[in-house]
């Protein structure tokens, strides 16, 4: 039995260990959806953390504790000033302003000689373990647990639903969104700085406008009412493709194209019949036996 759960856990230590990063990546991005605020500027963050985190290891021989530190940090500091001018926008213009932001990032990356430029850095010592993964996403689900039903947690939900009204109401909303996009910030560049340390190399293709979709369709699928939604979405969307490796030969399509095109289905599926995520499904079937009974 040991021996079993050990070779399956060496078959599938990717796997578990994307996990943990896709959700920590999820919660970056429900940051901000928790304040109503569309800013997708994690890819961004995260290419900030990764390389931070990177260079500090590889080239200057920093202890890995503090190399990640730095990583969450320094995207953290950036995002201030960012997010004084753009979290001023709405809706789609705020969505533009910040993919426009992670798209400068990347090509930053991609012109600078000092990081390889497109071929990135490589040869990244594999000091994210998968217990520290883990362990950096319980500590992150606690934040956010702690933030619910807190003083914190309250104005979020009231500047979600009605800003302006929030702001009658006394709420600082500038500085509870300022606040929301540096913690999504930080845990971007924390998810980037395990993924560096973890798969030996960073490098600027890993953080393209696909990835921010990605991200964002983690917390869609799970949920954006709870902090919880998008951890369960980024699992869930992980382990999809590792089921559709199986049945892929099956239907006579390939795993790329096949998870693709599930991915898209999921995601119509969601939106059209659990517009509240994959979380709220128990809720839903709970009313449907009701409705049944009371027939």
């Amino acid at each position: 039995m040991v021996e079993s759960l050990a070779e399956l856990y060496a078959t599938y230590q990717s796997t578990i260990a994307y996990i943990g990063i896709n959700a920590l990546l999820a919660l970056s991005v429900y940051a901000t959806l928790s304040c109503g605020q569309l800013a997708l500027s994690s890819a961004g963050f995260m290419a900030i953390g990764a390389y931070a985190a990177a260079i500090l290891t590889v080239r200057a021989h920093w202890p890995f504790a503090a190399a990640l530190a730095a990583g969450m940090a320094l995207p953290a500091v950036l995002a201030v000033p960012l997010g004084l001018p753009v979290l001023r926008l709405k809706g789609v213009f705020l969505a533009i302003a910040t993919i426009g932001f992670g798209e400068v990032v990347r090509l930053g990356f991609v012109n600078w000689d000092y990081v390889n430029g497109a071929q990135g850095i490589v040869a990244i010592p594999q000091l994210a373990a998968v217990w520290l993964i883990y362990l950096s996403l319980a500590l992150a689900i606690y934040v956010f647990w702690r933030l619910r039903g807190s003083k914190w947690g309250f104005a979020l939900e009231a500047i979600r639903e009605d800003e302006p009204a929030a702001r009658t109401m006394g709420i600082a909303t500038a500085r509870y969104k300022l606040a929301m996009l540096v913690l999504g910030a930080s845990l971007a560049g924390l998810a980037g700085g395990l993924e560096g340390h973890f798969t030996f190399m960073v490098a600027p293709n890993g953080f393209t406008f696909g990835r921010v979709v990605e991200m964002l369709v983690f917390a869609v699928v799970g949920g954006t009412g709870t902090f919880w939604g998008p951890v369960v979405g980024a699992t869930f969307l992980t382990l999809l493709p590792e089921v559709l490796r199986e049945v892929a030969p099956l239907v006579g399509i390939q795993p790329g194209p096949l998870r693709l095109m599930v991915n898209g289905l999921v995601l119509l599926a969601v939106i059209l019949f659990l517009p509240n995520g994959i979380v709220s499904l128990p809720e839903r079937l709970r009313e449907r036996r009701a409705v049944r009974r009371a027939a």
